[in-house]
Order: C-alpha cells, then structure tokens, then sequence
C-alpha cells in the first residue's frame, strides 16, 4: 500500500530531457535556440503588426497569412519556458497537469495550423480561378468562420487522448524523451491499456492531415487547370507566383510532422538525439521561416516591414 502510495504521489512529476550527452553544453546550445525563437516571435509579431495597421492588406489573403503566424507563435511558445528551463539547469521537473495542458496546445495549434493552410489554398483557388467573386466569396465574417472552425475542430478533437491521460498509471520511468511535453511521448510511460490512444491518434492524423493535404492537392489541380489556360507564360508565372509562399509554408510544415510521426512509430529504438533533432525542427522550423519567406516572396509585406523598420530613422533624423 505504501509502495502503491508513493507510485501516485511520484506519478504526478515527470523530467524533461535536454541533449542528452551534450549536457555540460547546455548553456551554449540555448544560444542559437535564443534566436530562433527571437526570429520567430519578432517575424510573426511584425507580419500582424503590419496586417493590422496597413488597410491595404485588409484583403482575405493577409487576414489568412495573420491566422498562421498566431498558430505559428502559439504552437511554438508553449515549448520555450520548459526549454529554456532545462537547457539553463533551472528544472527538468515539469508537473502532469501542466505537461498536459502544454501538449494540449502544441498539439491543437499543430492541427489548426494544418487547417489554416487548407484555408489560404483555398483562398488561391478562390483568388486565381473566381476572381471577380474574391472580394464577394471571402468576405471577413467568413473568414473569421473558418478560422473559429478551424480551431474548435482541433481543440474538440484532442480533448478525448488528453482526457485518457488522467486515467492512466505512470509506474515506469518518469523521463521524458523531450523538452517539453508530446502525447506519443507520454503514453509510452503508461503502466495501462493504451490501444485507444494509439489507435485515436493515428486516426486523428490520418483524418486531419489527411483531409487538410487531400485539399490543398485538390485546391491546386484546379490552380494550376485554371493557369493553364493562361494565354501569357508572364500571366501564368504571375498567378503561380502568388501560390509559392503557400506552398514552401506547406512543405515546412508537413515535411517535418510527417518526419517526427515516422521517427515515434517506426524508429523507437533509433539514437534520441534524432527524435529530439526532428520535435525541434517540427516545431521551430515554421514559426521561423514561414514570415521569412512570405517577405521575400509578398511585395507588400516587404514593403510593410521596410516601412516599419525605416520609418523610425527617418523620424529620428527628422527631429
């Protein structure tokens, strides 16, 4: 009984995991995740600044580029605390409730974001083959539709494996393969039945990402049957140009998702540093190079983010 007792009390700690092996080098390795994550949050946080204030860009295309760096920044941020925790020799501890509610949220927003981008095809289809019905078709009460659906359906849909957690009895290791919390992480701790979780989450894959994939593909057979029709090649470069952003940020997202699920299921007992290398590049990778490229690629964010960046010095020098 003192034995079962203690079992429970312990249950509810868990111990992230660093670099293992490369622990003496923590401190040094924080740096480049200190600018990543400095990049990241300063990147999204200019795209919104400059979506929000900017009327030109209050156009459905932008208010869809605004929605995936909120997801961007809000499935990224959940991770920075217990990381740099870690990395700072501050704690590996991390209490289950928050360790579910973290996962809670990398996990939501993962799929929301997979939905977002669905939405912006959608939003290239909508733009390159019905034109003159753009501004009639997404007007900003639909917009704002999709993104409450888009994410209502992700948190709705993870509440049932986060709700099977608090049922579930940890009497194995307590160490976490990770920095921070992630469900196929977790379960694998469990002293308990933990088919529905398996079997859920990958139907739940399988169902979202599938679904989401299936229609951007779809989105753009219709794209490029519409641009093939193009009398111009200058016509037909201009209208595929607009859909380039869109699909680099579908490549870094899908890429790593599809990467880091292969990696927990088909390569468990492969060195960790691969399954942590692919959990970072999974949720770092897109909050940091989507803004990038959407400012090199989109003139008017390029142009918004000199303006921001430049108004300041001319003010200054002004005075």
């Amino acid at each position: 009984m003192a034995t079962s007792n203690s079992s429970s009390i312990v249950s509810s700690t868990f111990y992230l995991t660093g670099i293992p092996g490369y622990e003496e080098f923590h401190h040094w390795i924080s740096i480049p995740f200190c600018f990543l994550y400095l990049v990241g949050i300063t990147g999204n946080c200019m795209i919104l600044h400059i979506v929000r204030t900017d009327p030109r860009l209050h156009e459905p295309m932008y208010y869809f580029l605004a929605m995936l760096s909120l997801t961007d920044m809000a499935m990224s941020l959940p991770t920075m605390i217990s990381l740099f925790r870690v990395l700072w020799s501050i704690s590996r501890e991390i209490q289950f409730n928050i360790c579910v509610v973290q996962m809670f949220l990398i996990h939501t927003f993962s799929f929301t974001e997979s939905s977002v981008l669905l939405a912006m095809a959608l939003d290239r289809y909508v733009a390159i083959c019905h034109p003159l019905r753009y501004a009639t078709i997404l007007t900003p009460k639909l917009i704002a539709k999709i993104g409450t659906a888009a994410l209502l359906r992700s948190s709705i849909l993870i509440i049932p494996l986060m709700a099977r957690l608090a049922f579930f009895p940890f009497c194995r290791s307590h160490v976490l393969s990770h920095s921070y919390c992630l469900h196929q992480d977790m379960i694998r701790l469990a002293c308990a039945d933990i088919k529905f979780n398996v079997i859920y989450g990958l139907v739940l894959i399988t169902l979202l990402w599938g679904m989401d994939s299936l229609g951007i593909f779809v989105s753009y057979v219709f794209i490029l049957h519409s641009v093939l029709k193009i009398a111009s090649r200058e016509g037909r470069l201009k209208a595929l140009n607009t859909c380039a952003s869109h699909i680099c940020a579908v490549l870094i997202l899908y890429v790593p998702m599809i990467g880091l699920s292969i990696v927990h299921r088909f390569a468990k007992h492969s060195s960790p540093l691969i399954h942590i290398f692919m959990a970072h590049i999974y949720l770092l990778v897109p909050p940091v190079l989507n803004p990038i490229i959407y400012s090199v690629k989109t003139k008017q964010i390029r142009q918004g983010i000199l303006h921001l960046i430049c108004s300041p010095k001319i003010s200054s020098i002004t005075m």
